[in-house]
This record gives structure tokens, sequence and C-alpha cells, in this order.
């Protein structure tokens, strides 16, 4: 590869750019849509909740991809657009990193080209993309027909996938993979940090700090903003507050008997989009 190929720098987006998960970040500002009910609300929160104490496995990114485009079948696209624009700086942007909008920044300021790639929706990534000043995002795609989602995911970018296209990314703009830019928390973005000749992980899980520490990898902490673990007020979705309460207790009281219980083989299994 030529010494002039342009650099990259690939972001995955879920606890590496943001503190939170962009799937389940606006399930508030839909339900005041009139978009979800109370009852699908209250579930993102719950899962969001859960997201955030131990991530998600393999399996459950799947299933969590099945409920999400089931549930936004037929969902207008400027209805998304227009919420999640009006709710971002509200929602989402506290929960960016500082740490991450500064590593951003200073690629852009160095010249390279600054990617989002994430297994999370296009239609949600776009907008914290704009937020952050970065042009390309590479992310899930789903179907539209006549201006609304059909439920339909057509491109899925998870592990291997999210390592194909940006595999394909390169190839079509020249950059130089080897002189690039990773940056993940999740094991499961292993085969993508692989490609770069600079894989960084940012607060990484179990498997990936274990991979990256035999590999020489670089690895990085952004504490700022602290995650959030937010479970929806009571008056948001309608059920009384003893009730959130008590499904809060039993949330976080499950996470730490399943890391009891399945001790260090789980923890390695945990992902992020």
């Amino acid at each position: 590869m030529s010494a002039h190929a342009p650099v990259a720098a690939f972001f995955d987006l879920d606890k590496t750019i943001i503190a939170t998960s962009s799937a389940f970040a606006f399930g508030k500002e839909f339900f005041k849509g009139g978009m979800i009910t109370r009852q699908k609300a209250w579930e993102i929160s719950l899962s969001k909740a859960q997201y955030m104490l131990v991530g998600q496995s393999s399996e459950k990114m799947d299933t969590t991809r099945d409920t999400l485009a089931q549930m936004v079948a037929g969902w207008e696209v400027e209805d998304i657009q227009r919420i999640t624009r009006e709710t971002l700086r509200e929602v989402v942007a506290p929960a960016i990193y500082a740490e991450a909008r500064e590593l951003i920044a200073a690629h852009k300021d160095a010249g390279h080209h600054v990617i989002i790639i994430s297994a999370s929706a296009k239609i949600l990534v776009e907008p914290i993309a704009q937020e952050l000043g970065v042009d390309t995002v590479v992310a899930t795609e789903m179907a539209v027909k006549d201006g609304r989602l059909t439920g339909e995911v057509t491109r899925y970018l998870k592990g291997g996938a999210k390592a194909e296209a940006v595999r394909q990314f390169a190839a079509e703009h020249h950059f130089d993979l080897d002189a690039s830019y990773a940056y993940s928390d999740s094991a499961t973005d292993i085969p993508m940090l692989e490609l770069v000749g600079h894989p960084v992980a940012v607060n990484p899980d179990r498997a990936l700090k274990k991979h990256a520490l035999a590999n020489g990898w670089q690895a990085r902490t952004f504490k700022n903003p602290e995650p959030l673990i937010q479970m929806p007020h009571a008056r948001e979705v309608g059920v009384g507050a003893g009730v959130i309460a008590g499904v809060t207790a039993l949330a976080v009281a499950g996470v730490f008997i399943a890391r009891a219980v399945g001790g260090k083989g789980s923890d390695d299994k945990r992902h992020s989009a």
C-alpha cells in the first residue's frame, strides 16, 4: 500500500463512543411520540439496564435484533428521524464519552477518515454521528417501503460481518488498513480489530482485555461520563413506583446471581454493538 494512501479510524458505538445502548436509548421518546406502548417502553428500559450491567451474549444480540425489527415494522422513517433529531441532545449527547469526542477530533485533525461502524440500526446511528461531526456511518440496515420500515433486516453488522464491512469499505476507498485504527469494547469485534495496524480496546470486556494483552494491543479506559443504569420513572411508563423499585432490585440481583453461578465463562461471552 502506498505511503500516501488514506488512513481510516473505525469506531464501534455502544460503550466505545457512548456510555449507553443506541438500540435502547430512544425508547422513552418513542413512547412519548405514541409509537410504542407503556409495556414496550418498560421492556426496553429493563433491557437497557441489563445491557449496561452485563452486556449481551451473541445470542441475546440476535434476539434483540429480531425483537426490535418486529417492533419497528410499519414505522414511518420521517417520524423516527424527527424524534431522534429532536431528542438527541437530551437523550444521547450527555452519554458521549468526552475521551471519544477528543479522540475523534484528533483523528480528523490528523487527516484521517473517521467511520462509525455498528450493529445498531443505521437510522439510529446517523444522528449520533452528526452530533460528533462524523461523516460516514456503516451500520445495520433495514428495508424501507413507501417511507416505512418493513421490519426486515437487510444487513446485520455483528462479528465477522462487521469485519467484512470494514474490509469492503477499505477496498472501495483505498484505505491503508495497516496504517489505520479501530476501537471497540467487545470481543465480538476482534475480527475487525485484527484487520488494522492500530487496534485499540476501549473499556474492554474480559475476553477482549485478555486478547488485547496477549497480542500487545493498546487498551484505553473512557470514564467521562460514567455509564448510567437508568430505569424509567414511574410516571413515564404509567406503573407504580413500587413496581419500578421491585423489578429493578430483581434485575440487579439476577445479574449478580448469574455472575456468581456462571463465573468467568459467562463473562467472556458478553458483547456490545
